[in-house]
């Protein structure tokens, strides 16, 4: 049963009376106001956009909240030390013409997956270092032509810019001195006018140095490595490699200083192999920069195209027409051997053996082909 809303009598005369009480005497009635304290809601953790995270190697790389796709999987180095501004202007020029998406002087692909990305410039990147004296690094910049990082230098003596693989370690405010052209005549007097091979090393062999190979001590790590006397760096100047010098041609003189008498030095480069270069080759003293490169994910698809790569597409997907590889109902090459796209054989070993003619590749037959003619010839004999 529903109940009525309209109010009694008596109800209606009491809350008149209340009104015109409070309205005559409302200062009389008004109490202190109470200071109630704030409730304290409990503060939820915001997880920052930008982290750092370790992966399995136990290196430490930058991570980033997935507020996108293209962030839950980004993975970038940490290298808070690098310059934020432009480069030294008057040591570039813009990357442009048909080089960028990998096509030589006749305009013909001799670089697959190349083309497109944003605007470039190159950085002129000295690899000779003949010019003596000291060096101050102004900064450490990020260079989108390579992966390890570069240095920018200024000669104490006249001010000129130059720009130099930086090594693993070296920051703005270093000293670096190139010892190619000779050693000068300050630090030969400092050493009593004899030339010792281990106070040399000592005053000599560091961080960012140059020299040439045959003042570097045995087992040293160097990177930016030469192979002729007069010719640049060739071998280690990617981000992270370097080169252990394993011996040299010496002789022990009776006052057992060690004096070198061949004319080459043994080095040992990143892929194990064992080269002999000469002894007036260069060196750079260290490891090459950004170690942690290879650890770095794009995250995206997209972020490639920036870096002028393009998509590389398997042969099996393609049709017959663009590939050997191609056609058929499935993931199925035709029962042919892996070649490229052009039909030359993509593996090496016993299968790609050449014969007499040395632009006509022979495929051997597999082994269970081979047996079951062989009893075919059987059967048909019998």
């Amino acid at each position: 049963m529903l109940q009525s809303r309209t109010l009694s009598l008596s109800t209606r005369r009491l809350l008149a009376c209340c009104q015109s009480s409070t309205s005559s005497s409302a200062f009389a009635f008004r109490t202190y106001a109470t200071v109630q304290e704030p409730v304290q809601q409990p503060v939820k953790e915001v997880t920052p956009a930008v982290r750092k995270a370790e992966n399995s190697d136990g290196v430490l790389l930058r991570s980033y909240k997935p507020r996108t796709p293209g962030l839950r999987h980004l993975r970038r180095t940490i290298n808070d030390h690098l310059w934020k501004g432009r480069p030294y202007l008057p040591l570039t020029f813009p990357k442009k013409g048909m080089a960028k998406g990998g096509r030589n002087n006749n305009g013909r692909i001799t670089v697959r997956h190349r083309g497109g990305g944003v605007k470039r410039r190159i950085r002129t990147v000295d690899f000779h270092r003949w010019v003596a004296g000291p060096h101050h690094v102004d900064r450490i910049e990020y260079d989108p032509n390579r992966s390890a990082h570069i240095a920018l230098l200024s000669e104490e003596a006249t001010g000129k810019k130059s720009y130099i693989i930086a090594a693993e370690g070296m920051r703005a405010g270093d000293v670096v001195q190139s010892y190619r052209a000779g050693i000068p005549q300050d630090l030969i007097e400092s050493m009593g006018g004899i030339i010792d091979p281990g106070i040399l090393a000592a005053k000599t062999a560091h961080r960012g140095n140059c020299l040439p190979l045959h003042l570097v001590p045995v087992g040293m790590p160097v990177y930016n490595v030469g192979s002729h006397p007069k010719g640049g760096a060739v071998f280690c100047r990617s981000a992270g490699t370097f080169a252990l010098v394993e011996s040299k041609e010496e002789e022990t003189r009776d006052d057992g200083v060690k004096v070198m008498t061949g004319k080459y030095v043994n080095v040992r480069l990143q892929s194990g192999e064992v080269r002999r270069v000469s002894k007036d080759a260069c060196a750079t003293i260290g490891i090459s920069s950004n170690p942690h490169h290879h650890y770095q994910q794009l995250g995206k698809a997209g972020r490639s195209r920036w870096l002028n790569i393009r998509p590389t597409v398997r042969g099996v997907a393609m049709n017959k027409v663009d590939h050997p590889h191609g056609g058929g109902r499935g993931k199925s090459k035709g029962n042919r051997h892996p070649t490229s796209p052009w039909g030359k054989p993509a593996k090496g070993g016993y299968k790609t053996r050449r014969k007499n003619n040395p632009n006509k590749w022979v495929v051997v037959p597999r082994a269970r082909n081979m047996g079951r003619r062989k009893s075919k010839k059987s059967s048909s004999s019998t």
